[in-house]
Order: structure tokens, then C-alpha cells, then sequence
């Protein structure tokens, strides 16, 4: 796999998180004496947060405004992002062995900026990233390539030399229909989806040891 620019996703590529997101929504509406339906995951999964949060206001009654229910959705998170999450195995590694061979990188991700920063900043992630940008201040979600189309152009290299690494089903669609090179990584809670992902992507990688990179003239993977 040739690159010479990076854009991940990181809940459930980078970060360890995922198992978090998928009770967290259940809490939030337990707070508020209301029950998920079955079909609320699949409904939140290509949201940002803002549109979930309408999804709350509008389909479950939750009172406040737009942003007053999103901010009730990230203080459940908080306490996880600035104290618990961690990353997936071998990312550091991969992301070294990527800034060693002049790789740029960027992330694209749905949860808001403040949560993220402050899991990147505390197990030291923070400094591998150019640019962070999140689908919130994009104004669209994953199910658009528009923030995959930002990173790319503010790492200033071509769409043939830039992979998007991601894990969710419905965002390697995407990535891959605006015709970028997709690299997907395993996460437990993308089992349900695993043969949908097989096809949709490029690779398909359990974690970034087996990831080989082609990057200045050279073949390189973590641990090689």
C-alpha cells in the first residue's frame, strides 16, 4: 500500500471506545426514564452528534435544544475520554512507523473535538496529527465524504496517494464511493457487519501489525 497521507477514524480504529458508545445511548435515555428502540444504534451510527441528539429531542421527547442535548450525551462520555479510554494495540507503533516515513496525518471523527483531544493528549497520541477534524464542525456526517475531502486537502497530496483507515461499515461505503484507497480495521462491535466490510474495502486488517506501507521508495510494518 502506497501513501504518502493518512486519515483515521478513531473510535474503534485508534480508540479503544466503541464498547463505550454502544451503552452510552442507553444511559443517556435512562436518565430521562426512556428505553432505546431496537433499531436506535443502527439509526445513530452514520450521525454526528448534533443529529443524534435531534433524534433524542424529536423521536424520544428528550427537552432542550439541539446543543443542550448533545452536551447531556457528552457528559456521559466524559468521565471515559478524560480518564479511561486507551488506544487499540500497535497504534502508536503504526503511527510512528508512519511519521518515519513522511507520512501526514489527519484524523476524521464524529465525536466532538474537546473528548477527543483530551483521550489524544492523554495516552500522548495528540502530537502524531496535522489536523483533527470532526464531522461537527464539517456540518455533515460520515455518510458524506466531506470530511475525508477536508483532511485530504489540507494535507495538500492527491486523492491516489491517500488511504482512509476506518472501522464502521457504513463510513468505509462511503470513503470508498468518493473513491479514496480504504484500509479497515476489526472492532468488536463491527463482527455483525464483517462480511459487508470484507467487500467494501481494500484491506482488512485485525490490527495495524499486519499493515505493510509502501512510503518513500520503501516497504515497511510495524515490528518488520
Amino acid at each position: 500500500m502506497r501513501l504518502k497521507a493518512a486519515i483515521f477514524d478513531l473510535d474503534g480504529t485508534l480508540l479503544d471506545s466503541m464498547y463505550y458508545w454502544r451503552h452510552m445511548f442507553e444511559i443517556f435515555l435512562d436518565g430521562f426514564g426512556k428505553k432505546p428502540k431496537a433499531d436506535l444504534k443502527d439509526k445513530l451510527k452514520p450521525l454526528s452528534l448534533q443529529e443524534s441528539a435531534d433524534v433524542f429531542r424529536l423521536e424520544y421527547g428528550v427537552p432542550g435544544s439541539t446543543e443542550e442535548v448533545a452536551e447531556g450525551i457528552n457528559k456521559v462520555l466524559e468521565e471515559r475520554y478524560f480518564h479511561t479510554i486507551e488506544a487499540k494495540p500497535y497504534v502508536r507503533e503504526f503511527l510512528e512507523l508512519l511519521r518515519e516515513n513522511g507520512v501526514k496525518i489527519c484524523a476524521a471523527t464524529a465525536t466532538d473535538r474537546y473528548l477527543v483531544e483530551a483521550a489524544l493528549k492523554r495516552i500522548g497520541l495528540y502530537d502524531y496529527f496535522a489536523q483533527i477534524y470532526t464531522c461537527t464542525e464539517v456540518g455533515r456526517g460520515k455518510e458524506f465524504p466531506d470530511i475525508y475531502l477536508k483532511a485530504m486537502e489540507f494535507m495538500g497530496e492527491r486523492q491516489e496517494d491517500t488511504v482512509v483507515f476506518e472501522d464502521a461499515y457504513y463510513a468505509i461505503k462511503t470513503a470508498k464511493a468518493a473513491g479514496f484507497y480504504v484500509v479497515a480495521m476489526a472492532d468488536e462491535t463491527t463482527k455483525e457487519d464483517e462480511q459487508g466490510i470484507l467487500q467494501a474495502a481494500d484491506e482488512y486488517h485485525q490490527d495495524f501489525r499486519s499493515v505493510e506501507i509502501e512510503a518513500e521508495g520503501r516497504c515497511a510494518r510495524v515490528g518488520a
